[in-house]
């Protein structure tokens, strides 16, 4: 899709994790190589590009406080030099490029489930919803109660078992009310944990990452 709009894309094949599972979990010490590893490796990109708003958030945002912790001044030096480079997708899109319509056609009932990562930590706001509103042929439908979590959140999903769970019920008859043929979103670990639980109700709703819709130029989509 960004080479469709004109751009060069590079993908670095020495990049790795960006270290959010482990320090979120506790392991700063673990995160840490991975943290110089991204620097280094991104350290001469123009623009940094992610489809995921919590991966964004971890180089952004968490960087400096590992940096910090660790008493690692050139990574500090090195994170707050890349951070402003760093994009998630739709922030890349509307805000960088000033584009929303990315001549996409997907002509399909779509409901979008705005991640908490999204939602709460980048403060994206409508900027998916603008992006998917301009594709072609597309039915976009409201989640009824979109800005609930899907119950997923990492390890919280492992370690609370039980409430997950519910929250994710929740959010699968909620997807069910809408009668899409797919729930979008911009999170790849939502829509693992959407997905499954819609695979076990054998509900005939499938996910798809929202760029995977904005790629989309065929007559019948992805």
């Amino acid at each position: 899709m960004l080479e469709r709009l004109g751009h060069t894309v590079e993908f670095p094949l020495e990049q790795t994790c960006c270290g959010q599972m482990h320090w979120n979990s506790g392991f700063p010490d673990e995160a840490l190589p991975l943290a110089r590893r991204f620097v280094r490796v991104f350290a001469e990109s123009e623009v940094v590009v992610s489809p995921s708003a919590s991966c964004v958030g971890m180089v952004r945002e968490q960087f400096a406080r590992l940096a910090e912790q660790a008493g690692d001044d050139d990574l500090a030096a090195d994170a707050a030099a890349l951070a402003p480079r760093v994009f998630e997708l739709t922030e890349l899109l509307v805000d960088e490029l000033g584009i929303e319509d990315v001549g996409a056609s997907f002509p399909h009932r779509v409901t979008y489930h705005p991640t908490c990562h999204g939602l709460r930590g980048l403060g994206l706001g409508d900027r998916p919803l603008r992006l998917l509103r301009a594709v072609r042929g597309i039915e976009l439908v409201e989640l009824p109660d979109a800005e609930e979590c899907c119950g997923f959140g990492g390890s919280f999903a492992v370690k609370n078992a039980g409430v997950s769970g519910a929250m994710l019920a929740d959010k699968l008859r909620c997807i069910g009310e809408t009668g899409a043929e797919v729930c979008a979103a911009a999170d790849n670990s939502c829509l693992l944990h959407i997905g499954g639980g819609l695979s076990r109700l054998g509900a005939g709703t499938r996910t798809l990452h929202l760029a995977e819709i904005l790629a989309a130029t065929g007559g019948d989509g992805a």
